[in-house]
């Protein structure tokens, strides 16, 4: 499976901690992320990750444009989910494309969780047969 992984700043050590959590399962899989997130996640997990541009510089656009070629089968995107914060025109773009292209998204930890136990049970596997 493809799996992207996104984090906003706020996310970032989240991010990591659930990376260092499931390591065996996301080892498994093809792996990559935008800019900093990254960089941070394969320092820390030592997990294989095609880093991407940085977010807001072009990111979003690779993985949005990777969506749309049906070359992405999840996505983990933990975003600062503060009051004060609002959907950006990035992040907007990102969720009505996966639920146009029927990707599994998981924009907290709760759901995160939920995912990728689902990905080490095989029961996202119907992604794969989608493709054949």
């Amino acid at each position: 499976m493809n799996i992207v992984i996104i984090a906003e700043d706020a996310k970032k050590e989240l991010m990591t901690e659930f990376c260092i959590a499931y390591y065996a399962t996301l080892a498994k899989h093809s792996l990559c992320s935008t800019g900093t997130t990254g960089k941070i996640l394969a320092e820390v997990t030592g997990l294989p990750i095609e880093i991407l541009l940085p977010g807001e510089g072009g990111g979003i656009q690779q993985i949005a444009s990777r969506i749309s070629y049906d070359e992405v089968d999840v996505v983990f995107f933990f975003r600062n989910s503060s009051l004060e914060n609002t959907y950006t025109e990035f992040e907007l773009t990102l969720l009505r494309l996966c639920d146009t292209y029927n990707i599994p998204i998981a924009t907290n930890i709760a759901t995160a969780e939920a995912l990728v136990l689902a990905l080490g049970r095989g029961d996202l596997d119907w992604r794969i047969n989608l493709k054949n």
